[in-house]
């Protein structure tokens, strides 16, 4: 077959044409630092790419609803904190009550202290968090409890928050049950203990029983505390799954679609000497005339 001058120029220009591809490529992958730049460079790497981020993406979510399930949990184990403390400082007001040689005004005295620990149990009782109150259920948006410790809107529904596959974890602590923490029971006790101090026809022995009951609802924050800490407890070891997780998912990320700097400037440097070499034969190839010839 018959070699003509202008075949040889169009093989230059097209092998020319693909040695500015892949110099095109590897400047692509240093300045962006991935492998491809484009699905159709590589459609293996950018769906496996679009699978590794999509997890990533839920592991963060999931990262961010623990934030929120530790607001809950923290909150509500403060309250009840806050909670045992007033009621035993009530426990200590009862066992003083209790004692024959305090008088009718210093008894009074002691039922208007008991008066503002009530109140401050209801606050607690109502505490809200994020504009939602932690302690009525679902009903994050009305208050449990009058300021009298009546009954206002009550719900006794659990709330879950989503924090891995398929795992939704219960948050808030519920007063439904047989010993709730808080209960309009308990504030309908407090206010009849001040009451009874005000009486003064009731003597020492009238307050005994009131020490045992607020041993009672002390009892009821106690076992609440214990269950709360227990889902805190499972909060810990979900956030330390996912951490691990992360850690894996962003690594085969990484491995999937970053390019090795090291190795895209090894490639780009031996191609960039082969561009050089082909555009040094191409100006051979190219540059004879007959007018060269006729020399």
């Amino acid at each position: 077959m018959r070699i003509t001058q202008s075949m040889l120029a169009q093989n230059f220009l097209r092998n020319l044409s693909r040695s500015y591809d892949r110099l095109g490529i590897y400047q692509d992958q240093l300045s962006t630092g991935k492998k491809i730049t484009r699905p159709s460079q590589d459609p293996v790497v950018a769906m496996k790419g679009v699978n590794y981020r999509t997890e990533l993406t839920e592991i963060q979510q999931y990262q961010r609803n623990l934030s929120e399930v530790r607001s809950w949990m923290d909150n509500s184990d403060t309250a009840l904190d806050k909670a045992t403390k007033a009621l035993q400082r009530l426990r200590e007001l009862a066992v003083q009550a209790s004692t024959d040689t305090y008088e009718t005004d210093q008894r009074s005295n002691i039922a208007s202290e008991i008066d503002q620990l009530k109140a401050h149990l209801v606050d607690i009782a109502n505490t809200k968090v994020n504009n939602k109150y932690i302690f009525n259920g679902t009903k994050t948006n009305v208050n449990r409890f009058n300021d009298d410790g009546t009954i206002n809107d009550p719900s006794d529904d659990p709330v879950y928050i989503e924090v891995s596959d398929g795992v939704n974890l219960q948050v808030n602590v519920t007063l439904g049950g047989a010993d709730p923490a808080f209960s309009d029971a308990m504030f309908q006790r407090i206010q009849d203990f001040a009451d009874d101090l005000r009486d003064p026809a009731l003597s020492g022995d009238d307050f005994d029983h009131y020490i045992d009951e607020l041993d009672g609802f002390i009892q009821n924050i106690v076992d609440e505390r214990a269950d709360l800490g227990a889902r805190m407890n499972r909060v810990d070891l979900i956030e330390d799954r996912l951490s691990a997780r992360e850690v894996v998912a962003s690594r085969v990320l990484s491995d999937n679609e970053d390019a090795d700097i090291e190795e895209v400037i090894m490639n780009l440097k031996t191609q960039e000497s082969v561009h050089r070499a082909a555009l040094s034969v191409g100006a051979r190839i190219i540059q004879p005339t007959l007018i060269d010839f006729l020399r």
